[in-house]
């Protein structure tokens, strides 16, 4: 009887997969696309028949068949994704490009610019809207082709909006090698691969390319302007304090003004402290954070007492905190309830400025000296400390972060040992 069963399941999968392939024959377009999307549902073991369909004369076929790799996913799947981003259609290539960086940052196909496959006929220029912080972890490897393939779409993407997804993509990949196209990029007419080229171009960090974009500095387009001039101060590009400090001068804009000082505190440039002294008494929040922050950065011990009288006299949360970062920079790693240090490791449990405290620890946690009391919080702090200073620590931490990550790896909390544990591959492959 079990023998029977199986013979009739086994005819009814054999039939179904003869519909399948008779389907994908089909002179109907929609019977080829239900065929496609039958076909995704047994996973990596389809993605020889799906293969060819990339060539199908129909564009929807195309796509369809794009989208269904895309969520298969695998590293068997990289060959004909990148088959895929030299498709002639636009909606093909981003969804080909989203794939590719979906096999290296899972989920990413749910959240990059094909998370709007059910209305793909609009424009998608309001994804380029948001910021992009995601990047890969160090550890990962992509394949030199694989950034090969999306750094060609920044320059011969079909389209403004395939070129900007692929300038997003190369940085979230740190795809250094795409450099040139990212640089060419900047050069283009639409705002979006622009600014979106600006962005990939900061988190590969390279500073030779900082003295590339400084023409961009009085770009009239405010928010590539500010792009640039955030990049700018990301690089540490010393060159441009100069035209930093004149844009602060000269604009009128608050937001300028803002990613001007903020770029020279970056920088910090022993010549920018008279700037410091000047704008830590503004009476924009933004100002007074960004001088602040400049000050720690310059590392003066004598600077320590005016900047406690600040700190405890402060009552808006963004100077209060980059006022916090200055003194911990100066040397006050104190972990009492009301030291500067557990202001920085509370504030990562506030949704609001959780990215701004884990900015600044990253940075800090730089200095072992600074380590050893954040492995006090590590130990004894909240879920959302915790994944925090896991994610601090796979950035900054050094051999002397490994036991404590060993143990968290161990944590009762699923999402914290997670945490840990990548923590825990990064540091390790980068102290070997």
């Amino acid at each position: 009887m079990k023998r029977n069963r199986l013979a009739i399941i086994l005819g009814l999968f054999c039939f179904g997969l003869g519909l399948v392939a008779q389907d994908l024959n089909s002179e109907m377009p929609r019977d080829r696309r239900r065929a496609v999307a039958e076909l995704g549902k047994q996973g990596p073991s389809a993605l020889p028949q799906l293969a060819p369909v990339l060539r199908d004369v129909d564009v929807d076929v195309r796509r369809e068949a794009a989208k269904v790799i895309s969520e298969i996913g695998t590293q068997d799947a990289i060959p004909i994704l990148i088959t895929a981003t030299e498709d002639r259609h636009p909606d093909v290539q981003i969804l080909a490009t989203d794939g590719l960086v979906n096999i290296y940052l899972p989920g990413y196909f749910q959240t990059g610019v094909s998370a709007i496959w059910s209305n793909f006929t609009r424009s998608v220029k309001s994804r380029f809207v948001e910021v992009s912080d995601q990047v890969i972890d160090p550890y990962v490897q992509v394949r030199p082709e694989v950034i090969d393939a999306i750094g060609a779409l920044v320059t011969r993407g079909m389209s403004s909006d395939v070129k900007a997804n692929a300038a997003r993509a190369v940085g979230i990949l740190r795809g250094k090698q795409a450099t040139p196209q990212l640089l060419e990029g900047l050069k283009n007419r639409d705002g979006s691969v622009i600014y979106e080229s600006l962005n990939a171009l900061s988190k590969i960090g390279d500073p030779e390319t900082a003295p590339k974009i400084a023409y961009l500095l009085n770009d009239p387009d405010r928010k590539i302007q500010i792009a640039a001039i955030e990049a700018t101060g990301m690089l540490r590009n010393q060159e441009a304090s100069g035209n930093l400090e004149a844009l602060l001068n000269r604009s009128r804009n608050r937001d300028v003004q803002r990613a001007a000082l903020g770029a020279i505190g970056m920088i910090a440039s022993p010549s920018s402290r008279p700037i410091f002294l000047q704008y830590i008494h503004d009476r924009d929040d933004g100002l007074r954070a960004g001088a602040a922050e400049g000050i720690g950065r310059l590392g003066s011990r004598d600077d320590m007492p005016m900047i406690r009288e600040k700190f405890e006299a402060e009552a808006k949360r963004s100077p209060r905190l980059s006022l916090a970062f200055a003194l911990v920079k100066l040397g006050d790693n104190s972990t009492e309830p009301l030291s500067p240090l557990t202001l920085l490791v509370n504030e990562t449990n506030k949704s609001a400025f959780r990215q701004v405290s884990a900015a600044f620890l990253t940075e800090l946690a730089r200095d072992p000296d600074v380590r050893l009391p954040l492995y006090r919080f590590m130990e004894a702090g909240t879920r959302d400390e915790k994944i925090a200073l896991c994610q601090v620590m796979g950035r900054s931490g050094g051999a002397d972060s490994v036991p404590y990550l060993e143990r968290l790896s161990q944590d009762r909390d699923v999402e914290v040992g997670k945490e840990a544990l990548r923590a825990l591959q990064v540091v390790r492959g980068r102290v070997r």
